[in-house]
């Protein structure tokens, strides 16, 4: 099994000082897709969200399962469920995939951003259920570049503003063609929660590095 989701278009994560930025290219096979209805990003609970690089229904499958075990452990402790233990029941459930009779791994790489008491974090989930807890990285297509982007660029003391920027910068690294706002999405998630950017505040960061 695969322990980097090289494939797929990239993904971005970049953990700033107040919170953590994602960051991905969404790619659409046909200018004929109503790309309003295709998403790279979702929401698993106030506090945590994640994205992919693979196989989107892969990721459709992994989301549904992550949403239901947070909100088992809501009704149990009446409380949302902490980023790190969510991350591990995900990453048992990947696991699980790489042995049982009569399914195949799944092939996709999750990263997931998430705010506990204070804390922001950044996690990647690999297809054998290996997770690792990331300042920065990234994931998929050109992945390698992109880290060695970061690692230049990266700073723990980087403001939310600037890890945006350099998020955005990271995906230009090995990005083909025009970047809009149609074909990348930005999420970022703080202790006010969890929240996608919408296409008019892309479009102003975009603009800001132009």
């Amino acid at each position: 099994v695969s322990t980097q989701s090289t494939g797929g278009a990239p993904s971005i994560g970049i953990k700033s000082k107040t919170g953590v930025v994602l960051a991905a290219e969404k790619k659409t096979k046909s200018v004929l897709y109503d790309d309003t209805t295709i998403t790279k990003m979702e929401m698993i609970t106030e506090h945590c969200g994640m994205t992919y690089s693979g196989m989107g229904p892969d990721f459709r499958l992994l989301v549904r399962k992550a949403r239901k075990l947070a909100q088992q452990y809501y009704m149990q402790y009446n409380e949302e469920i902490p980023v790190s233990q969510l991350v591990q029941r995900v990453a048992n459930v990947m696991q699980e995939y790489t042995h049982s009779g009569g399914v195949r791994p799944f092939g996709v790489s999750l990263l997931v951003a998430g705010f506990d008491e204070d804390t922001p974090y950044l996690v990647q989930c690999d297809p054998s259920g290996a997770y690792f807890a990331w300042k920065a990285t990234a994931m998929g297509k050109n992945h390698v570049n992109g880290k060695t982007f970061l690692e230049k660029r990266y700073n723990p003391d980087l403001e939310l503003e600037d890890a945006v920027h350099t998020a955005i910068l990271t995906l230009k690294e090995g990005f083909e063609g025009q970047m809009t706002e149609d074909n990348i999405e930005i999420s970022i998630c703080t202790s006010q929660g969890f929240r996608k950017l919408n296409r008019t505040e892309t479009k102003d960061y975009l603009s800001a590095l132009n």
